[in-house]
């Protein structure tokens, strides 16, 4: 973990808490180039986009693929406050993301070492270092404290 990654993660929580004051599920995303400069950045918009797609994660390799001006975002890293879903996954790997860190770990839908290892599988033709675990008590806190409001 670098300085970089450290802000980037400070980052990705204020765009959770972004994300849940406009009541959408707190996930923030953070594309960090190679030599750590944030190029990008998103966070959940399904509720507002009506996007099935609008997880924080592909908005940012979204935004990052524009601003970069490639697809290829070989080299960069994904900074995120939730363990990625298989969808988001799958968009990592198709950017061709040579890291991802995360914060709390998806018992449910994770497809970075918890419930599926999308990230690492061998058998895929690309794979992607994965940190978990970075700030997971702050990246919790924000998940409990929003689904708790909605029951």
């Amino acid at each position: 973990m670098t300085a970089a990654d450290d802000l980037a993660m400070r980052r990705a929580l204020e765009l959770a808490a972004e994300a849940a004051a406009a009541s959408e599920i707190p996930v923030g995303a953070v594309v960090l180039d190679p030599v750590g400069r944030i190029v990008a950045e998103g966070r959940n918009t399904r509720e507002a986009t009506n996007d099935p797609t609008g997880h924080a994660e592909v908005e940012a390799l979204r935004r990052a693929a524009t601003s970069v001006g490639s697809w290829n975002l070989e080299g960069h890293t994904l900074v995120v406050t939730l363990e990625p879903c298989i969808m988001c996954a799958g968009a990592i790997l198709q950017a061709r993301v040579g890291r991802v860190i995360f914060g709390a770990w998806d018992d449910k839908a994770g497809a970075a070492g918890s419930m599926y290892d999308v990230l690492r599988d061998r058998r895929l033709p690309y794979r992607a270092e994965v940190i978990g675990g970075i700030e997971a008590d702050a990246a919790t806190a924000l998940l409990r404290t929003f689904f708790e409001h909605r029951r």
